[in-house]
Protein backbone atom coordinates (compact mmCIF):
# COMPACT_ATOMS: atom_id res chain seq x y z
CA UNK A 1 0.00 0.00 0.00
CA UNK A 2 1.42 3.77 -0.87
CA UNK A 3 2.10 5.80 1.85
CA UNK A 4 -0.66 8.29 0.23
CA UNK A 5 -3.37 5.65 0.18
CA UNK A 6 -2.22 4.78 4.19
CA UNK A 7 -2.33 8.33 5.13
CA UNK A 8 -6.01 8.86 3.62
CA UNK A 9 -7.19 5.29 5.60
CA UNK A 10 -5.77 7.15 8.53
CA UNK A 11 -7.76 10.06 7.62
CA UNK A 12 -10.73 8.66 6.90
CA UNK A 13 -10.86 6.78 10.32
CA UNK A 14 -9.94 9.89 11.88
CA UNK A 15 -12.42 11.71 10.68
CA UNK A 16 -15.65 9.36 11.51
CA UNK A 17 -14.34 9.11 15.40
CA UNK A 18 -13.85 12.95 15.71
CA UNK A 19 -17.56 13.06 14.16
CA UNK A 20 -18.77 10.36 16.82
CA UNK A 21 -17.18 12.72 19.48
CA UNK A 22 -18.28 15.71 18.62
CA UNK A 23 -21.86 14.04 18.27
CA UNK A 24 -21.35 13.19 21.85
CA UNK A 25 -20.45 16.87 22.55
CA UNK A 26 -23.59 17.91 21.11
CA UNK A 27 -25.72 15.83 22.69
CA UNK A 28 -23.96 17.54 26.17
CA UNK A 29 -24.73 20.80 25.20
CA UNK A 30 -28.05 20.41 24.24
CA UNK A 31 -28.87 19.14 27.61
CA UNK A 32 -26.88 21.43 29.57
CA UNK A 33 -28.24 24.27 27.69
CA UNK A 34 -31.81 23.21 27.37
CA UNK A 35 -30.96 22.67 31.86
CA UNK A 36 -29.70 26.19 32.48
CA UNK A 37 -31.99 27.93 29.98
CA UNK A 38 -35.34 26.10 31.07
CA UNK A 39 -34.58 26.39 34.94
CA UNK A 40 -33.56 29.83 35.25
CA UNK A 41 -36.40 31.01 32.87
CA UNK A 42 -38.78 29.39 35.46
CA UNK A 43 -37.18 31.25 38.25
CA UNK A 44 -37.67 34.49 36.39
CA UNK A 45 -40.41 36.61 37.12
CA UNK A 46 -40.75 39.20 34.77
CA UNK A 47 -41.03 42.72 36.10
CA UNK A 48 -41.17 41.56 39.26
CA UNK A 49 -37.47 41.88 41.30
CA UNK A 50 -38.95 41.21 44.65
CA UNK A 51 -40.68 37.60 43.29
CA UNK A 52 -37.26 36.71 40.78
CA UNK A 53 -35.01 36.78 44.14
CA UNK A 54 -37.13 34.68 46.40
CA UNK A 55 -37.42 32.49 43.80
CA UNK A 56 -33.67 31.97 43.14
CA UNK A 57 -33.00 32.36 47.33
CA UNK A 58 -35.61 29.24 47.86
CA UNK A 59 -33.94 27.55 44.90
CA UNK A 60 -30.43 28.24 45.37
CA UNK A 61 -29.11 24.98 44.92
CA UNK A 62 -31.00 24.39 41.91
CA UNK A 63 -29.37 27.90 40.31
CA UNK A 64 -26.12 27.10 41.30
CA UNK A 65 -26.63 23.89 39.38
CA UNK A 66 -27.96 25.75 36.53
CA UNK A 67 -24.12 27.78 36.52
CA UNK A 68 -22.50 24.19 36.43
CA UNK A 69 -24.20 23.23 33.57
CA UNK A 70 -23.74 26.47 31.56
CA UNK A 71 -19.62 25.80 32.30
CA UNK A 72 -20.03 22.52 31.38
CA UNK A 73 -21.54 23.58 27.99
CA UNK A 74 -19.32 25.91 27.67
CA UNK A 75 -16.75 23.43 27.61
CA UNK A 76 -18.17 21.09 25.50
CA UNK A 77 -18.24 24.27 23.15
CA UNK A 78 -14.88 24.81 22.90
CA UNK A 79 -13.84 20.51 22.42
CA UNK A 80 -17.12 20.57 19.42
CA UNK A 81 -15.50 23.82 18.22
CA UNK A 82 -11.77 21.99 18.04
CA UNK A 83 -13.94 18.57 16.94
CA UNK A 84 -15.61 20.32 13.98
CA UNK A 85 -12.13 22.33 12.52
CA UNK A 86 -10.80 19.04 11.80
CA UNK A 87 -14.01 17.89 10.31
CA UNK A 88 -13.87 20.36 7.89
CA UNK A 89 -10.44 21.51 7.26
CA UNK A 90 -10.16 19.24 4.45
CA UNK A 91 -13.20 21.18 2.63
CA UNK A 92 -11.37 24.83 3.12
CA UNK A 93 -9.03 25.12 6.06
CA UNK A 94 -9.51 28.79 6.04
CA UNK A 95 -12.94 29.26 6.32
CA UNK A 96 -13.23 25.80 9.01
CA UNK A 97 -10.44 28.05 10.66
CA UNK A 98 -13.11 30.95 10.94
CA UNK A 99 -15.84 29.36 12.00
CA UNK A 100 -14.30 27.19 15.01
CA UNK A 101 -13.00 31.20 15.84
CA UNK A 102 -16.20 32.18 16.05
CA UNK A 103 -17.21 29.14 18.05
CA UNK A 104 -14.42 29.65 20.53
CA UNK A 105 -15.51 33.64 20.57
CA UNK A 106 -18.92 32.00 21.83
CA UNK A 107 -17.73 30.33 24.36
CA UNK A 108 -15.49 32.65 25.68
CA UNK A 109 -18.55 35.23 25.84
CA UNK A 110 -20.71 32.59 27.61
CA UNK A 111 -17.82 32.03 30.12
CA UNK A 112 -17.39 35.69 30.84
CA UNK A 113 -21.06 36.03 31.15
CA UNK A 114 -21.67 33.66 34.16
CA UNK A 115 -20.02 36.14 36.06
CA UNK A 116 -23.72 37.63 36.07
CA UNK A 117 -25.08 34.60 37.70
CA UNK A 118 -22.92 34.46 40.72
CA UNK A 119 -23.54 38.70 41.11
CA UNK A 120 -26.87 37.38 41.28
CA UNK A 121 -26.30 35.21 44.00
CA UNK A 122 -24.24 37.70 45.78
CA UNK A 123 -26.88 40.47 46.18
CA UNK A 124 -29.64 38.00 46.41
CA UNK A 125 -28.05 36.60 49.62
CA UNK A 126 -27.18 37.81 53.16
CA UNK A 127 -29.66 41.14 54.13
CA UNK A 128 -31.97 41.56 51.04
CA UNK A 129 -32.86 45.40 50.73
CA UNK A 130 -34.54 47.30 48.02
CA UNK A 131 -31.35 48.06 46.46
CA UNK A 132 -29.82 44.34 46.43
CA UNK A 133 -32.87 42.85 45.22
CA UNK A 134 -33.26 45.75 42.05
CA UNK A 135 -29.17 45.02 41.35
CA UNK A 136 -29.94 41.10 41.47
CA UNK A 137 -32.93 41.15 38.70
CA UNK A 138 -30.52 43.67 36.72
CA UNK A 139 -27.60 41.25 36.74
CA UNK A 140 -30.27 37.94 36.18
CA UNK A 141 -31.54 40.04 32.37
CA UNK A 142 -28.07 41.39 32.05
CA UNK A 143 -26.85 37.15 31.89
CA UNK A 144 -29.98 37.60 29.44
CA UNK A 145 -28.78 39.93 26.61
CA UNK A 146 -25.34 38.66 27.17
CA UNK A 147 -26.32 35.09 26.30
CA UNK A 148 -28.29 36.85 23.01
CA UNK A 149 -24.88 38.74 22.24
CA UNK A 150 -22.97 35.09 22.34
CA UNK A 151 -25.50 33.50 20.15
CA UNK A 152 -24.90 35.87 17.06
CA UNK A 153 -21.02 34.79 16.93
CA UNK A 154 -22.59 31.53 17.29
CA UNK A 155 -25.14 31.70 14.52
CA UNK A 156 -22.05 33.33 12.16
CA UNK A 157 -20.22 29.62 13.01
CA UNK A 158 -23.25 27.78 11.93
CA UNK A 159 -23.54 29.56 8.63
CA UNK A 160 -19.73 28.98 7.52
CA UNK A 161 -20.24 25.75 8.85
CA UNK A 162 -23.22 25.21 7.41
CA UNK A 163 -21.56 25.62 3.92
CA UNK A 164 -18.59 23.38 4.47
CA UNK A 165 -20.81 20.81 5.46
CA UNK A 166 -22.79 21.43 2.42
CA UNK A 167 -20.11 21.34 -0.10
CA UNK A 168 -17.97 18.81 2.01
CA UNK A 169 -19.23 15.59 0.14
CA UNK A 170 -18.87 13.60 2.82
CA UNK A 171 -22.12 15.12 4.99
CA UNK A 172 -25.36 15.00 3.49
CA UNK A 173 -26.02 18.54 1.65
CA UNK A 174 -29.57 18.62 3.70
CA UNK A 175 -27.36 18.86 7.00
CA UNK A 176 -26.13 21.64 5.67
CA UNK A 177 -28.97 23.63 4.56
CA UNK A 178 -30.50 23.28 8.22
CA UNK A 179 -27.38 24.54 9.76
CA UNK A 180 -27.80 28.16 7.17
CA UNK A 181 -31.63 28.39 7.91
CA UNK A 182 -30.90 27.34 12.03
CA UNK A 183 -28.15 30.14 12.06
CA UNK A 184 -30.76 32.30 9.86
CA UNK A 185 -32.86 32.19 13.04
CA UNK A 186 -30.54 33.26 15.56
CA UNK A 187 -29.86 36.38 13.31
CA UNK A 188 -33.20 37.29 13.05
CA UNK A 189 -34.01 36.77 16.51
CA UNK A 190 -31.11 38.27 18.52
CA UNK A 191 -31.03 41.59 16.00
CA UNK A 192 -34.92 41.81 16.54
CA UNK A 193 -33.36 41.64 20.71
CA UNK A 194 -31.22 44.39 19.98
CA UNK A 195 -32.79 46.74 17.23
CA UNK A 196 -36.56 46.27 18.61
CA UNK A 197 -37.75 48.84 21.26
CA UNK A 198 -41.13 47.13 21.78
CA UNK A 199 -39.63 43.46 21.15
CA UNK A 200 -41.40 41.68 23.54
CA UNK A 201 -44.36 42.63 22.09
CA UNK A 202 -43.08 40.38 19.43
CA UNK A 203 -41.27 37.83 20.98
CA UNK A 204 -43.56 34.85 21.32
CA UNK A 205 -42.99 35.33 17.52
CA UNK A 206 -39.41 35.66 17.40
CA UNK A 207 -39.10 32.67 19.30
CA UNK A 208 -40.62 30.53 17.08
CA UNK A 209 -38.35 31.45 14.35
CA UNK A 210 -35.16 30.63 17.02
CA UNK A 211 -37.02 27.31 17.93
CA UNK A 212 -36.00 26.45 14.01
CA UNK A 213 -32.78 25.48 15.71
CA UNK A 214 -33.49 23.21 18.01
CA UNK A 215 -34.64 19.85 15.97
CA UNK A 216 -31.63 21.48 13.37
CA UNK A 217 -28.56 21.07 16.36
CA UNK A 218 -30.56 17.33 17.60
CA UNK A 219 -30.52 15.93 13.98
CA UNK A 220 -26.82 17.31 13.61
CA UNK A 221 -25.78 15.87 16.61
CA UNK A 222 -27.49 12.04 16.58
CA UNK A 223 -26.23 11.85 12.41
CA UNK A 224 -22.62 12.52 14.07
CA UNK A 225 -23.00 10.10 17.11
CA UNK A 226 -24.85 7.37 14.95
CA UNK A 227 -23.23 7.63 11.46
CA UNK A 228 -20.03 10.12 11.78
CA UNK A 229 -19.26 10.64 7.60
CA UNK A 230 -20.72 9.49 5.28
CA UNK A 231 -18.99 6.63 2.70
CA UNK A 232 -15.18 5.93 3.26
CA UNK A 233 -14.72 7.09 -0.49
CA UNK A 234 -16.28 9.97 -0.14
CA UNK A 235 -13.88 11.57 2.70
CA UNK A 236 -11.34 10.10 0.99
CA UNK A 237 -11.56 11.50 -2.50
CA UNK A 238 -12.28 14.92 -0.72
CA UNK A 239 -9.20 14.20 1.24
CA UNK A 240 -6.92 13.65 -1.75
CA UNK A 241 -8.41 16.86 -3.64
CA UNK A 242 -7.67 18.91 -1.12
CA UNK A 243 -4.31 17.52 -1.17
CA UNK A 244 -3.82 18.29 -4.91
CA UNK A 245 -4.86 21.67 -4.11
CA UNK A 246 -2.45 22.66 -1.19
CA UNK A 247 0.32 20.36 -2.60
CA UNK A 248 0.89 18.11 1.36
CA UNK A 249 -0.90 15.61 2.45
CA UNK A 250 -3.54 17.03 4.75
CA UNK A 251 -3.01 15.14 8.74
CA UNK A 252 -5.44 14.90 11.55
CA UNK A 253 -2.59 16.44 14.19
Amino acid sequence: MSTTTQTNTTNTVSLRQIARIAGVLYIIIIVCGMFGGLTRESLLVSGDPAATVENVTASEGLFRMTIMADLIMVLADVGIGVAFFYLLKPVNKGLSLLSAGFRLAQASALGINLLMLFLVLQFAGGDVTASSTENAYLFFNAHATGYNLALMFFATSILIQGYLVYVSGYFPKFLGILLIVASAGYFIDNTASFILPNYADYADTFQMIVMIAFPVELIMALYLLVKGTKGDDNVENTTAKTSTYTGAQPAIQ
